[in-house]
């Protein structure tokens, strides 16, 4: 958490006494002053309270370092600019290379997945990752394996292992595309995504299991979004595709036309 250190950078920023702030938001000048020395933590309303009075995102407020951040960038987000969501002049990614100097595909298995919603950003833990190649892959790109569970994108099974590839420009995602979202509090999903990014600030979810209701994601909720690219699976998906079936229906169809034709000494047409 880095939110006591924010606190005092902003507030430094703003060239504010602690006087000066608590004043402002009508709060004691030895509640703030708790805060900044991280000897007392403030409740979710407060917390709403200091996001807004420097206009930055709660979840940037919490988790990022904000005294490693240019000026400029402090001042797009005060702005509210979607340069957080464009490419990675905010965001960090951690990833290892093979001995040529080619990016690895770091495995995120089940037992890891609670690990990575704390440790994406962190070298050591993707460090400690299983590391594997694709070599039809582009060498250019970014990749990573997360295995998912439970039957919510069925007929993809369940334990399968979806490679994704790292996306910068969230604002690009096509309406309908598979993805994997990073979040903190729903962890890694593998879904299909409705991009309202750029006119509401929000992704909603979708499963191809219909059983499953989609959901919404604000976009200061989600820490990485990688695009899927293929899965690897033992196992052979359990429903066969509607579409399928409707060409098996259909040659199933012209043979009964044809058998009642020849029934019938009807001679098919020539063309």
């Amino acid at each position: 958490m880095c939110f006591n250190k924010n606190l005092k950078f902003l507030r430094k920023r703003k060239r504010r006494t602690q006087g000066d702030m608590a004043e402002e938001m009508n709060m004691k000048r030895s509640t703030l002053s708790g805060y900044e020395n991280n000897v007392a933590e403030p409740g979710l309303k407060s917390l709403i309270r200091f996001s807004e009075y420097f206009n930055i995102p709660l979840d940037i407020l919490l988790k990022e370092d904000l005294s490693t951040f240019s000026e400029r960038d402090i001042q797009k987000l005060e702005a509210g600019s979607d340069e957080y969501l464009k490419g990675t002049s905010l965001r960090i990614l951690s990833h290892t290379v093979s001995e040529d100097n080619t990016e690895n595909i770091e495995l995120v298995n089940n037992k890891a997945k609670a690990g990575y919603t704390r440790g994406y950003a962190d070298p050591d833990f993707i460090r400690e990752l299983p590391s594997f190649r694709l070599p039809f892959l582009s060498r250019e790109r970014t990749y990573r394996t997360f295995q998912i569970s439970g039957d919510s994108m069925s007929p993809i099974p369940d334990g399968a292992w979806v490679t994704g590839e790292y996306v910068e420009n969230w604002l690009a995602l096509k309406d309908g595309e598979a993805v994997i979202v990073i979040t903190l509090n729903d962890g890694i999903v593998f879904k299909i995504i409705e991009n309202h990014l750029k006119s509401k600030k929000m992704v909603v979810l979708h499963s191809l299991n219909p059983e499953y209701e989609p959901y919404h994601i604000k976009a200061d909720e989600i820490k990485e979004i990688w695009k899927f690219v293929n899965y690897i699976s033992p196992n052979l998906p359990e429903a066969i595709p509607p579409d399928i079936d409707l060409h098996k229906a259909i040659a199933n169809m012209q043979k009964d036309i044809e058998a009642l034709k020849k029934s019938q000494g009807i001679k098919p047409r020539t063309y």
